[in-house]
């Protein structure tokens, strides 16, 4: 029984490195030193490392702007002239 949640700790922690691992290396914003200084933080200190490190690299990440107003509005793109509109 011990022997299996110790297995189950270590293959969590590998699955979880992977993964931050993987993020890691997909990041355009980081330059080659960085990405393996990071990614030996995460192999060295599993767990705490990959979370923080994960969360850090994630908060400075450019938030997509969901404000966007879709279509027509108070300037649409018809011409009045060209719509029939006085003269």
């Amino acid at each position: 029984m011990e022997f299996e949640i110790w297995y189950l700790f270590i293959g969590i922690a590998i699955v979880l490195n992977i993964s931050v691992s993987v993020f890691l290396i997909r990041r355009d914003d980081l330059e080659t030193f960085q990405k393996g200084a990071q990614i030996l933080i995460v192999w060295l200190i599993p767990f705490f490392a990959a979370i923080g490190l994960w969360m850090l690299n994630r908060s400075q990440d450019v938030p997509a702007k969901a404000n966007k107003s879709f279509g027509g509005g108070a300037r649409d793109s018809i011409d009045t002239g060209a719509a029939g509109g006085s003269d």
